[in-house]
C-alpha cells in the first residue's frame, strides 16, 4: 500500500517534468536554432545543454542569474556573479542581464581554442558533439555525453538542427495531423 501511495505521489512530478522540459523546447527552441546560424553549434546540442545544466529552465542558477549553462566565471569574467555550491563549495557562475545573453555567451565560450575540433564536426552529429565537449572538458559528469544523447533522441532535438525553415514546416505538418485525428 506504502509503494503505491509512493507510485501515486511522484508520477505527477515525472509528467511536470515532462511538461516542464516541453514548454522550455518552446520557449527557446528558435534561440538556439539563431544560436546556430550565427555561430555554429548544433540547436540541439545547446538546447540539450540547457535542459541538463538548468533543469528546464528551473534551477536557481537559470531563475535567479539567467545562466542556463552552468558556465563559471573563470578568470576572464568582469560581469557579475553568482556564487553556490556545485563541483566545489562556494563556486563563481556567471550572470546575465537575460536568458539570451546566456544562450550567446554559451556559443562565444565554445567558440575558445578549447572546444576548436568540435566545429569540424557537421552540424548534425549530436553525438559527436556530445562526446566532444566531454572529451574538451566541458563537463565532469563522465555520463554527460549519454544524458545529452539521451535528451535529444526523447524530445528529437535533433530535428532543431535542420534550420529555422525546417523546424517551422514540422510544426505546420504537426498542427496539421493534430487536427485531423
Amino acid at each position: 500500500m506504502i509503494r503505491l501511495f509512493v507510485i501515486l505521489l511522484l508520477l505527477p512530478m515525472g509528467l511536470w517534468s515532462q511538461k516542464t522540459t516541453e514548454a522550455y523546447i518552446q520557449k527557446w527552441k528558435a534561440e538556439c536554432i539563431r544560436q546556430m546560424e550565427m555561430h555554429g553549434v548544433p540547436a540541439s546540442i545547446t538546447m540539450a545543454q540547457g535542459i541538463l545544466e538548468s533543469g528546464s529552465g528551473s534551477s536557481d542558477l537559470a531563475t535567479e542569474a539567467n545562466n542556463h549553462f552552468g558556465i563559471k566565471c573563470h578568470k576572464d569574467w568582469t560581469g557579475k556573479k553568482f556564487y553556490k555550491d556545485a563541483d566545489k563549495k562556494n563556486e563563481c557562475f556567471r550572470v546575465y542581464d537575460n536568458a539570451e545573453a546566456s544562450f550567446e555567451d554559451h556559443s562565444l565560450f565554445l567558440k575558445r581554442e578549447r572546444y576548436a575540433s568540435l566545429f569540424e564536426l557537421k552540424l548534425t552529429d549530436y553525438k559527436g558533439w556530445a562526446h566532444g565537449l566531454k572529451q574538451c572538458g566541458y563537463a565532469t559528469n563522465p555520463k554527460y555525453p549519454q544524458l545529452l544523447i539521451e535528451l535529444i533522441e526523447k524530445h528529437r532535438l535533433h530535428e532543431l538542427d535542420q534550420g529555422a525553415e525546417a523546424v517551422s514546416q514540422l510544426d505546420d505538418l504537426k498542427k496539421k495531423l493534430a487536427e485531423l485525428y
